[in-house]
């Protein structure tokens, strides 16, 4: 049986942790800061984790990762 292939947008853009979740770069953070809050950019520092459904979508791109 071959192997599965790994999505490369998948791996470039999520990282699976050691419990099983998923980790994405926060979102809306590209361009338009100046009408943001401070609060929201504070807020948006760093990585989140992805809820579970779309989590199970990123495992299916990412066969080996569990």
């Amino acid at each position: 049986m071959p192997k599965m292939k790994t999505k490369s947008s998948a791996k470039k853009r999520f990282k699976i942790t050691a419990g099983g979740k998923v980790l994405a770069g926060q979102a809306g953070k590209r361009h338009g800061m100046i009408k943001r809050t401070r609060k929201f950019i504070r807020d948006a520092r760093g990585t989140t984790t992805l809820s579970a459904p779309d989590a199970k979508i990123i495992k299916g791109f990412m066969p080996y990762d569990r």
